[in-house]
């Protein structure tokens, strides 16, 4: 997984959780593009997902929580990229059932290079969130 925990004063962007949480989506939503994924929401679930409308293939490939306090924003994503899926069949991934989880590698039938995606991922935040990262 590629785990991000952006750590953001939504005072100095926008002081909206749900704003912060459709942005983080939307940074893994573009990344998934580059990769010729359609990675869109579920009403009512946060993260992204594959085929949501689906009851039958709906598949979670970007989880998301986070904490915030004082408009600090803590926690945040993890993206399945070469994610050994096995150890899933145990857990019911976020509280979520009849719905399984996916990865990069398996979606697109090849080992990911993790530098590429967190490359991604970074220009798009920095793209989203009109920031630097540091």
């Amino acid at each position: 997984q590629v785990v991000g925990y952006p750590i953001i004063d939504l005072d100095k962007f926008k002081p909206d959780l749900g704003w912060y949480l459709r942005s983080l989506e939307e940074v893994i939503i573009q990344v998934l593009a580059e990769y010729g994924l359609k990675g869109e929401r579920s009403a009512g679930e946060t993260g992204v997902w594959l085929d949501p409308q689906d009851p039958f293939v709906a598949r979670k490939i970007c989880a998301m929580g986070i904490k915030c306090s004082r408009w600090i924003t803590m926690h945040g994503f993890a993206l399945n990229v070469n994610t050994d899926l096995s150890h899933f069949e145990f857990i019911v991934p976020c509280g979520i059932q009849g719905k399984t989880v996916t990865s990069l590698e398996k979606e697109l039938g090849k080992k990911m290079d993790y530098e590429e995606v967190k490359q991604k991922i970074k220009k798009h935040f920095e793209a989203i969130f009109d920031c630097d990262l540091i």
